[in-house]
């Protein structure tokens, strides 16, 4: 994220690669079209700007785009909510403005942990860059491998890529690498100068080839809610529902929810899970994470 402008050229540019013509409501002329999708004409066509503003606009330069422009691009590539948020967000670092450099939260308040020990089900709160802060003990012992991994922080994105395990845990493994590194690069657009951030993209960049791919692909999305299947060392294969809610009181913090239909086998797993839990006193976690070397 260091140079806005490229960034800006290589999002716009895929996102119109993706349009074809006829999905747009233009005409599909015969014969060999140099570009997929749209060309930059008939962008500026569609989101109602002259050819020669909207290639400024796609080489990078989207300061002083106003609102309405940026609302229309989004229009026109057919943006949903959270690439609409990263062109916004790309378009405030290409002001030309100090930049602070802002760390990423490396700790919760006690009270934050009470209530992650106050549920019954697996639970736990992580930072924008997805290192896990604090975890319930269910929390802990549900994700007991992203725990065992002996990097720290405890990060969840760093064990899908750089942890053989991971593979065998998450059981929609290609789907979970595809999410995890589009959600980081929605939050690069967010704090592109968190030199926390940057660190662990770097780490990521020169160790995992299918991380440099997944990057390279410029997806970004929001993480929610939806359904998480996980192959657990000790319960087996559980399908579970998770529920993703930011705290107001903490920002930039998520706390993250587990749950089972009630009578489902994955609502009995972690019945035996629970018991395990209580037969091996497994702990809370809720400790400042050191900052990798």
């Amino acid at each position: 994220m260091a140079d806005t402008r490229a960034e800006i050229r290589e999002f716009l540019s895929s996102r119109r690669a993706r349009i074809a013509p006829e999905d747009a409501g233009l005409p599909a002329y015969g014969g060999n079209r140099r570009v997929p999708g749209l060309r930059r004409e008939e962008v500026a066509m569609l989101t109602g700007v002259s050819v020669d503003y909207y290639v400024r606009l796609e080489r990078g330069n989207l300061a002083g785009a106003s609102e309405s422009v940026l609302d229309s691009l989004a229009r026109t590539l057919r943006l949903d909510d959270a690439e609409r948020e990263y062109l916004f967000d790309l378009a405030r670092a290409s002001a030309p403005t100090l930049h602070k450099k802002k760390r990423t939260t490396t700790t919760v308040r006690p009270p934050v942990q009470q209530v992650l020990d106050a549920l019954d089900t697996p639970a736990w709160v992580r930072n924008s860059r997805h290192d896990i802060l604090a975890a319930n003990a269910m929390g802990r012992a549900l994700y007991a491998p992203v725990f065992d991994d002996p990097r720290r922080p405890v990060n969840t994105t760093r064990f899908t890529y750089l942890n053989p395990a991971a593979r065998e845990f998450w059981r929609d493994y290609d789907q979970i690498a595809n999410d995890a590194a589009a959600m980081l690069r929605l939050e690069a657009g967010r704090n592109p100068h968190d030199p926390d951030l940057i660190t662990l993209i770097g780490e990521l960049s020169t160790q995992s080839e299918l991380f440099r791919e997944r990057w390279a692909s410029r997806d970004v999305m929001h993480h929610r809610s939806g359904l998480k299947r996980l192959h657990h060392p000790i319960v087996g294969n559980l399908d579970l529902n998770f529920e993703s809610m930011e705290l107001p009181s903490e920002p930039g913090l998520v706390m993250n929810v587990y749950t089972a239909p009630a009578g489902s086998p994955t609502a009995d797993a972690l019945k035996v899970l629970a018991s395990w839990v209580a037969s091996q006193k497994i702990s809370s976690v809720a400790e400042p994470q050191p900052r990798p070397s």
